[in-house]
């Protein structure tokens, strides 16, 4: 766990990023809005992750899926981000699904990719 409580903080630079790219190239922000956006954004993070832990403890597994974000968001009534979640995550598979046909067949024969070790970790 961490030691302080800015260890819990999301990196500046991603924010920093996400930021830029939600706004309009003639707007700038302060320096304090940024920050307090960057912990707004940690504690946000925070806070789904906790009642997602919640549910796969309730289903007794130790490893975090992507339904148990989902009912998060949905019980914590940020149902809104349900649909962008969802579609961001069928567009992350299926490039995922794209790289691995490109792949040659005997790595892909090897390894396993993340769908099937969550559908072990979900059997168990």
């Amino acid at each position: 766990m961490a030691e302080k409580l800015e260890d819990l903080n999301l990196p500046n630079t991603s924010v920093q990023k996400i930021i830029k790219e939600a706004l309009p190239d003639n707007i700038n922000i302060g320096k304090d809005a940024r920050s307090a956006l960057s912990r707004a954004a940690s504690v946000f993070v925070l806070y789904v992750t906790s009642q997602a832990s919640n549910e796969a403890h309730k289903n007794n597994r130790k490893t975090l899926i992507a339904k148990d974000v989902i009912k998060a968001l949905e019980e914590l009534d940020f149902v809104n981000f349900v649909g962008p979640l969802e579609e961001a995550l069928k567009e992350f598979k299926e490039s995922k699904v794209k790289k691995s046909k490109s792949k040659k067949p005997s790595e892909e024969s090897n390894s396993m990719d993340e769908d099937e070790k969550s559908e072990v970790v979900e059997d168990d």
